[in-house]
């Protein structure tokens, strides 16, 4: 992988921190943003003790000027992108439908969805005219987008409107030789989940810890789709810990 490049939003814990890793190791240049400094620098030198080309930006993903800065600093670093992440993301306590603050609403919408939308727009601007051109974009779903969990209507919806986005950009890329895919992830052992292994809300009303898998996988997953050919994809792609209730009437 020898000179390929990428960026992973959220990149400073959980998820997008094990991908970045995983990528660094694989041989890529990675730029990961955040709105934290300290998880991103953390990152970095982890990558950097393993001798891993690694460089972080601060950046808030829902301000169009934050996520051109972002794509200028990757390309002035490291001369192109050939993969994109779209890992940032957010959800809320569960909360019922009818009690979930209009500003609550809105501000999962705009880090899991219009986000994602402003950085695929920046990435189709780079990897159209780039040389070689193309480039491939890896969206972070959920298992919510197939399923909900009780009184997650923000985050359910969000994820079900990241499965359009990632046909609607698999579609429109193809002339551009841009390729994107979907991971939808389940009970990946990050600080943001790990509330699951304790107690999660069922829909019978119980709560009951779930079954949890170790985010390596996810990392590995991530480094797989990268790694393909432009001329093959994986569309959507579910990572879950085998045991959680995703599968059936548990």
């Amino acid at each position: 992988m020898a000179g390929k490049v990428a960026i992973v939003t959220g990149g400073g814990t959980g998820i997008g921190r094990a991908s970045a890793l995983a990528l660094g190791r694989d041989g890529y240049a990675v730029v990961i943003a955040g709105r934290r400094p300290e998880p991103l620098e953390q990152t970095v030198a982890d990558a950097v003790a393993e001798g891993s080309r690694l460089a972080s930006v601060v950046a808030d993903v829902t301000d169009p000027a934050d996520v051109q800065r972002l794509f200028g600093q990757a390309r002035q670093q490291f001369g192109r992108v050939d993969v994109l992440f779209n890992n940032a993301g957010r959800a809320l306590p569960p909360v019922p439908l009818e009690d979930v603050p209009v500003a609550d609403w809105r501000s999962v919408v705009d880090v899991n969805l219009t986000a994602m939308f402003l950085c695929t727009q920046a990435a189709f601007r780079v990897m159209k005219d780039q040389d070689p051109r193309g480039g491939r974009i890896i969206n972070n779903g959920s298992v919510s987008a197939h399923s909900p969990r009780p009184f997650s209507a923000a985050y359910t919806a969000t994820k079900h409107a990241v499965t359009g986005l990632t046909k609607s950009t698999s579609l429109d890329g193809r002339q551009y030789d841009i390729a994107c895919g979907q991971i939808d992830i389940g009970n990946a052992a990050t600080e943001l989940a790990s509330m699951l292994a304790v107690g999660a809300l069922q829909p019978d009303g119980s709560t009951r810890g779930e079954p949890m898998m170790d985010v390596s996988h996810v990392a590995d997953a991530v480094v797989y789709l990268a790694n393909l050919p432009l001329d093959a994809n994986v569309q959507f792609m579910t990572v879950m810990a085998t045991k959680m209730p995703f599968i059936g009437r548990g």
